[in-house]
């Protein structure tokens, strides 16, 4: 698993429960491709955006 900082992780609390560990999983799949050792809020802005979410 990747390291996500506190601010990351309270971006990921929202999103619903249920899909949340895809989320997750999908994210640091995507920090790793992009070859990140963790994941901080400006990164899950982008992996969002890639998601084509807001």
């Amino acid at each position: 698993m990747i390291p996500w900082t506190p601010e990351a992780e309270q971006h990921l609390k929202e999103v619903p429960f249920f899909v949340r560990p895809a989320v997750r999983k999908r994210v640091e799949a995507m920090a790793r491709e992009a070859g990140l050792d963790g994941i901080d809020a400006a990164f899950y802005a982008q992996a969002r955006a890639r998601f084509g979410q807001r």
